[in-house]
């Protein structure tokens, strides 16, 4: 008998299936990217955007599926990643929207929910480009629409319209992108999303998807990023963590299951993982007691933790009625231990960490903006697929921000240097824009895998250089690179030449390479500075 209808229970475990499937794909979603560089790559910022929904849906078990959706809607923001994942949240959110009031879902209704998520996303994208993950969106919920309809009562039937219309609107886009048909590849965005549906409906089908959407460190261990700071109102007041290990050999995989349910009926924020030789466990709850009690009846408990949320709170609260809080603040986002001494020095009150391969989530940059004690905050994202993560934080705060739309680290020194407080805070933010935007950037890494863009042909392991973020030069070594790229930067009118030097690249050569610099281009002024960044072993800014 078809499947009618979808429920909480069962969407949470749809949800965590699509969640499995893309993390098992998340590196051949991650080749598709149009650059072979690892530049913010699309199947890392998806897995880890829908890793967040995952893990708010694993904080209680939900019975109504609009209040699973919503959970979904919240993790995936406070999650969301790069530009994929960003839109990939905005699908969620408006699948919620779609959903609410309702415990349970049919095949039209799911359908218009789908439709909701796909206007939502468009108008969360100031200029939507056709040929993206928006495009597979908006297919698949006109396809599920016209399928529900001939369907009603029928959700695998649903699914395959989606699945369907999906694998046809992708094999497409690179008809839509010319980027993408140079390429060679579909859209990354499009395929991490049918993977999701993929995993949702394995599930109906009565298929096992086996990854636990838990995140990993580099030794296995399980970790939970349990951030205090971020929670609202706090229900349950103590943060309890411990390990059980020699587990009775009579408890069984069920026993486990049971013991998470007990421990969602007296907190929130569980977490249970592990097997039957070691079980991780984490829970928020205002009887740590009975949570200890409960688990010993599995085995031994080991490295006990304890922590009273509220007094942590209100010692933090004491602390910073010390501080008085100021007209303007900055937050900048930083890939390197050089620029993050840089942008220190010129007075940024918060770094965030974030590399290529791993952008920071809305989750850490509105945790950045609220944390500066300004009334009025000005970030700076400091990378092209950031930006739209930042535009969200600011949007959730509850402080008076301005995202200046810096697309990498060199515009982002030269925003902070323009900075004049004492203006109003509009015409502050155009005058950082204005001085962010005249800045002419090259960026010098080594190619991942053969490619070709344009006229150029890229084999793996040759340096391509970026002129304001495009592919415009190849070449064998980053020195070789770097001079045909200063060459297109620099122009009668410019007067300054900076060299920020990478990880992978020695000062011994970067001094070098500026000193070249300086006597082909006399005029200018030439400052040499340690950046640290990874990926890209020099960033050159002329202005």
């Amino acid at each position: 008998m078809a499947q009618a209808k979808v429920d909480g229970l069962l969407f949470r475990e749809m949800l965590l299936a699509g969640a499995a499937l893309l993390e098992q794909n998340r590196e051949a979603v991650d080749a598709l990217n149009v650059f072979p560089v690892p530049d913010g790559d699309t199947g890392t910022n998806m897995s880890l955007t829908v890793m967040g929904a995952a893990k708010e849906l694993n904080q209680s078990e939900l019975m109504r599926v609009d209040e699973a959706a919503e959970a979904v809607a919240k993790g995936s923001l406070k999650g969301a990643r790069g530009n994929s994942g960003v839109i990939l949240s905005q699908l969620f959110r408006g699948f919620a929207r779609g959903v609410a009031g309702e415990a349970e879902v049919t095949p039209l209704v799911f359908a218009k929910a789908l439709k909701s998520g796909s206007e939502t996303a468009y108008k969360a994208i100031m200029k939507p480009k056709e040929g993206t993950i928006l495009t597979v969106s908006r297919v698949i919920a006109d396809a599920a629409i016209a399928q529900a309809k001939k369907t009603p009562e029928d959700m695998e039937a649903l699914f395959k319209a989606i699945l369907s219309s999906g694998e046809s609107i992708l094999r497409r886009t690179p008809e839509m992108l010319p980027v993408l048909k140079q390429a060679g590849v579909v859209d990354a965005g499009g395929r991490g999303l049918l993977l999701i549906y993929a995993g949702m409906n394995a599930v109906l089908l009565g298929k096992e998807i086996v990854v636990a959407p838990v995140t990993m460190t580099e030794d296995g261990e399980a970790t939970f990023d349990d951030n205090h700071d971020a929670i609202g109102e706090i229900r349950y007041a103590y943060c309890t963590e411990f390990l059980i290990q020699n587990v009775d050999e009579t408890v069984t995989d069920n026993d486990i299951a049971t013991f998470r349910r007990k421990l969602n009926r007296i907190g929130d924020c569980v977490l249970v993982v592990g097997d039957l030789t070691l079980i991780k466990v984490h829970v928020h709850t205002n009887d740590p007691g009975k949570a200890l009690q409960a688990a010993l009846a599995l085995g031994e408990l080991i490295n006990l933790k304890i922590e009273n949320m509220i007094e942590q709170r209100r010692e933090r609260q004491r602390a910073s009625q010390v501080q008085p809080e100021k007209e303007t603040g900055m937050v900048a986002v930083s890939l390197g231990e050089g620029f993050s001494a840089i942008f220190k020095d010129l007075g940024v009150d918060c770094i965030v960490d974030g590399g290529q391969t791993m952008n920071p989530s809305i989750e850490d940059l509105l945790r950045a903006i609220d944390g500066v004690r300004a009334k009025i905050v000005y970030v700076f994202p400091n990378n092209s697929n950031v930006i739209l993560a930042a535009q969200q934080a600011a949007e959730l705060s509850r402080r008076e921000v301005y995202v200046i739309p810096t697309k990498n680290v060199a515009m982002g020194v030269a925003g902070v240097i323009a900075c004049q407080s004492e203006l109003p805070p509009e015409e502050n933010a155009a005058h950082m824009r204005e001085a962010a935007g005249r800045v002419k950037s090259g960026m010098i890494t080594a190619a991942i895998r053969d490619s070709r863009f344009e006229d150029l042909t890229i084999r793996e392991g040759d340096y391509i250089g970026l002129y304001n973020g495009k592919i415009s030069v190849c070449d064998k070594t980053p020195r070789a690179v770097a001079v045909r790229l200063m060459e297109m930067l620099v122009t009668e009118d410019d007067s300054l030449i900076t060299v920020f030097y990478g990880e992978d690249a020695s000062k011994e050569e970067a001094e070098s390479l500026a000193d070249e610099f300086a006597r082909a281009y006399s005029v200018c002024d030439v400052e040499l500075h340690s950046g640290g960044q990874p990926v890209y072993c020099y960033i050159l800014s002329v202005e």
